[in-house]
């Protein structure tokens, strides 16, 4: 008999590029480790607020090293990943809370779908350098991912709704109770044990606590296929 899966939660938020690479890891791994993997959008902008910590492009050498840090990551994981032009605007100006709410009344509504809508939005801003905040931007990532217009605009109409709001609310609020100070975060639920991981390059030790055979980040069964 086929034990149950472990559950996993990634909580992320597309605003993260780090998020991007390690959601990547995770879906390309879900089947081989026989996880279930919950994902959570949350909204990195309060987490940083709540742990008080800052986003890494405020600090000059760390924004030096992220640039090809980023390059570097996305060579290794085959993630077309690559920094937008006006990267403090995008990050410190425009934000991602519209992003974020969208995917949090996909979730709820749609949760079969929260995936591709995710992967289209981080294409855009950290593959395509388009825009994530207007309303016409995340309609466009929507129907890429298969959306209908009238699915996409009726999830859109509520991203403004008490219970959208409390449900990224509630959900951010989770990141930080695991103990988040940025994104993403990895939490793994294991015979009674929660474990929380930070960051995309905790993938090995995550094999280990799960008993799990780690590949690297491309496995040889996703590799073939690319």
């Amino acid at each position: 008999m086929t034990p149950a899966p472990r559950t996993l939660e990634l909580f992320y938020d597309v605003l993260s590029p780090y998020s991007w690479l390690g959601f990547e890891v995770l879906c390309r791994y879900k089947k081989l480790w026989n996880i279930n993997l919950q994902l959570r959008p949350s909204l990195i902008a309060a987490i940083m607020k709540d742990s008080g910590n800052q986003p890494p492009a405020l600090l000059p050498r760390k924004a030096q090293y992220l640039q090809n840090d980023i390059r570097l990551l996305g060579q290794h994981i085959q993630v077309p990943i690559q920094l937008p032009k006006d990267f403090f605007s995008v990050i410190l100006e425009k934000g991602s809370l519209s992003a974020m709410r969208f995917l949090t009344a996909v979730n709820l509504e749609h949760p079969k779908m929260l995936e591709k809508v995710s992967r289209e939005l981080w294409m855009r801003v950290w593959s395509r350098d388009e825009d994530i905040s207007e309303p016409k931007s995340i309609l466009a990532a929507a129907e890429k991912a298969g959306m209908s217009t009238e699915q996409a605009q009726g999830l859109l109409e509520k991203i403004s709704t008490p219970k959208v709001k409390n449900e990224l609310r509630d959900t951010t609020n989770a990141a930080c109770k695991y103990g988040a100070f940025g994104l993403p975060v990895t939490v793994a639920h294991l015979d009674g044990q929660t474990h929380m991981l930070f960051g995309s390059d905790r993938m090995e030790l995550l094999a280990h606590l799960l008993g799990e055979k780690w590949m690297g980040p491309v496995p040889p069964a996703i590799n073939a296929k690319i």
